[in-house]
């Protein structure tokens, strides 16, 4: 896992008046927690920054360079504008190279199951613990060819060395099962309206020519 550098000011404004000030000089608000050291309040760069954390992932590792001092840091959350999709504020959290780290990593699912299935990803994170420097981006899990009824825990979920698993290991990844037919579906629909008492009117009679 590669670091991102990142020069940072230290910013002494706060609220919501101050964090629009400082978006639009395309700069983004951010604060770094961590290892018993009060909070230190930032603002980065806003290309940079989308970029680094583009490239790093739900994990990014930065380098946090403030006036030369290098802090080396974990994206903890990201706020988006939900409209513009910029960056709107960061939360990092500090880390030690070294140091392990718990972190929910995203699951890829790749290849293509056997057909009329249809396939269901139950979790799209997995919980691991990891060296802060070596966090995965991603798990890979193949279902290239599965056949309905294959279901695929998260004890199942090949991780890389010095990686462990903290989510529960017979946690339920991804459920292959069978595509439901139309002719089936109708059959449920009309099961279940017959169990609620619905009664379907009868079509109406010709009554051209009358």
């Amino acid at each position: 896992m590669s670091t991102e550098k990142i020069k940072a000011e230290l910013r002494s404004e706060f609220g919501k008046g101050a964090a629009r000030r400082i978006r639009r000089e395309n700069k983004i608000p951010a604060v770094v927690y961590g290892h018993g050291a009060d909070p230190l309040h930032l603002t980065l760069p806003g290309h940079e920054t989308m970029m680094a954390i583009r490239h790093g992932g739900a994990n990014a590792l930065l380098e946090i360079d403030l006036d030369g001092e290098i802090h080396l840091a974990l994206t903890k959350q990201v706020q988006v504008d939900p409209v513009r999709r910029v960056l709107e504020h960061v939360d990092l959290v500090t880390v030690v190279r070294g140091e392990k780290v718990t972190v929910d990593v995203p699951v890829l699912i790749v290849g293509e199951a056997a057909a009329e299935t249809l396939v269901v990803t139950e979790n799209t994170t997995l919980q691991v613990e990891a060296e802060a420097t070596h966090i995965p981006e991603s798990f890979e899990v193949s279902i290239e060819g599965a056949e309905a009824g294959t279901q695929i825990l998260a004890s199942q979920v090949e991780l890389p060395q010095g990686t462990t698993l903290v989510t529960e290991p017979d946690t339920l990844i991804v459920n292959v099962t069978a595509r439901q037919t139309a002719e089936a579906a109708e059959a449920e629909l009309e099961s279940a309206e017959a169990e609620a008492g619905i009664e379907k009117d009868a079509p109406a009679e010709d009554t051209e020519g009358e």
